[in-house]
Formats: structure tokens, C-alpha cells, sequence
């Protein structure tokens, strides 16, 4: 179901996945598409594959819709209408959830944000900007600005610790698993600039601002035996009795793609297949009832 609302002047949409008087306890799953996509060419991009999460009554699913293919993420170096414009994504995100309060039953208290690309960078904006919109985050092909190019508020000291889940290619070409600038041709493409943190790097500063002291497990995931044959995965788990936790999974040689059964086009490079994304999340679900 596609709906439009007006915010700060704009009409804005989204599509909501699930039935409307589905399971209370079902968790709310925002959606944030990547540059030059929009919600449906999104969910297309993942093969619907967390459709599957409103399918079983786990989730109602909400794909957004970015201004004019982007995000007016926190990054200051970003030249693309939806910053240029100063587009307020923040009041987006928040009418989102009104309005499918209004419609749909879910937790109120297990909101995840899901991101790619440029909508990771959006949900590393909620996280600092608005964390009281959120339970929990996954972050697939972004990592952090430094923070001189960062207007969200790099802070090691969160207004409210959430549970992150980092998704890195190892060998993505467009945003650097080992962090610093993105190569002149990705800049020029989507508009952006500044310096990144590296994916470890990035796991490790919300593993502070989280307090967690404690150095990572790491281990390889178990290689599926469903016939979903992919790039393999390793997780970097960082974990403390009473802290929110972070995890890192690192997609050896693995591109900027979105890990599941649909491989991403082969200029994007190569996609995992330990885990999928609806897995992942399903997961971060799981992990928020258990801890409520």
C-alpha cells in the first residue's frame, strides 16, 4: 500500500508491507533505499526480501521514499538535492511512524531502521539525531564519517544506546571497507565527499558509545547448506552484560550489495550468502523482545 503525507511542505511516500490487523507484538521495520533508487526499485534490489517479515506476522515492512533518489544524511561533504534543499528526512522518518501507527498493529518499542548506501547514512543520522525513534539499527555498505565531516553529532556518549548491525563488503569499490575517500568517479556519481571511518573502525566507535570495553569475538559463519552458494561472512561481535550490542559482518570479498539470495549486479560486486537481510533482522527482532 503506497501513501503520501505532507511534511515540512513536501509530499512525501512510502509503501507499507503486512496486514493492518496483524500480531501487536509485530516489530516495525523503516526501510532506507540507496542513491538513485527509490522504495519499490529497492525492494526489487533485495529480491522482497523482507517481505518475507511481514509474510510470517514478524514485521510490518515500510519502504520510504527518498527526495528525488537520496537522503539528506548527516554527511556535510554531500552535494545532492535532498541536502542541497535541506530536505528534513528526520520529520519524514517520524510522520512515517504516526502514520503507520494509525493503520497498522506493531511494538511501538521495536522499531529497527534498515539502510544501503546512502540509507545507511540516513539511519547513522537517526541514530544520532533521533535515537528515540529507534530499538535497534541495521547498516548495509556504509560506514561512519570522521567526524569533521559529520553534522549529526559525533559523540562518544549516545542520548540512548542502541543495538547496531554493520553489513561490509571487504572488497566494495564504492564506499572503502578500509575507510578515507571514495574513489573521484563514485564521488562525482553520487554527490558525495569526506572522509569515512573503516568498517572495523566504525563498529568499534559505536561499541564505545555503546560501553562496551570488551574486545570482539570473531568468528566465520557457518556456510550455508540450503544451495545458496556466495560470498562468505564473518562476524565481528561486540558483547556486554547489559550493554546494546554491535555487530560487524564482514562480507570477504563481497561488493557493495545487500547479503541474501539475489545476487546484486556484477558491477556492484559480489553479494553474501551466510545470512540474508531479512535473517539479520529477523534477528535484531528476536535479540530486541528478549531484551524488553
Amino acid at each position: 500500500m503506497r501513501t503520501t503525507l505532507s511534511v515540512a511542505g513536501r509530499t512525501r511516500s512510502f509503501t507499507v508491507i503486512g496486514e493492518a490487523d496483524g500480531p501487536e507484538e509485530r516489530a516495525l521495520v523503516l526501510v532506507f533505499h540507496g542513491s538513485k533508487q527509490d522504495g519499490e526499485a529497492h525492494r526489487r534490489f533485495t529480491g522482497r526480501a523482507l517481505d518475507q517479515l511481514a509474510t510470517n506476522g514478524r514485521a510490518v515492512i515500510v519502504y520510504l521514499d527518498g527526495y528525488r533518489g537520496n537522503w539528506n544524511d548527516a554527511r556535510a561533504e554531500s552535494s545532492f538535492p535532498a541536502r542541497n534543499e535541506q530536505v528534513d528526512d528526520v520529520a519524514f522518518a517520524r510522520a512515517v511512524i504516526v502514520s503507520v501507527s494509525g493503520t497498522h498493529r506493531f511494538d511501538s518499542n521495536a522499531v529497527v531502521g534498515v539502510g544501503y548506501s546512502n540509507g545507511g547514512q540516513m539511519v547513522f543520522r537517526l541514530v544520532h539525531e533521533a535515537p528515540e525513534l529507534l530499538a535497534g539499527a541495521v547498516v548495509i555498505a556504509a560506514t561512519m564519517p570522521d567526524r569533521a565531516g559529520f553534522l549529526a553529532g559525533f559523540s562518544e556518549t549516545p542520548k540512548r544506546p542502541l543495538p547496531i548491525v554493520l553489513v561490509a563488503g571487504t572488497a566494495d569499490r564504492i564506499v572503502p571497507f578500509e575507510g578515507g575517500r571514495m574513489a573521484w568517479w563514485a564521488r562525482a556519481m553520487f554527490k558525495v565527499g569526506g572522509v569515512t571511518l573503516s568498517a572495523p573502525a566504525t563498529a568499534t566507535y559505536f561499541a564505545r558509545r555503546n560501553g562496551i570495553n570488551s574486545a570482539p569475538v570473531v568468528s566465520l559463519l557457518p556456510e550455508r547448506q540450503d544451495g545458496r552458494h556466495g560470498t562468505r561472512m564473518e562476524e565481528i561481535a561486540y558483547r556486554e552484560t547489559g550493554r546494546a550490542s554491535v555487530t560487524l559482518y564482514s562480507v570477504l570479498g563481497g561488493g557493495h550489495t545487500v547479503p541474501g539470495v539475489v545476487p546484486a549486479p556484477a558491477m556492484l560486486g559480489r553479494t553474501g550468502a551466510d545470512r540474508s537481510i531479512d535473517e539479520i533482522v529477523d534477528d535484531m527482532i528476536v535479540a530486541l523482545k528478549q531484551s524488553a
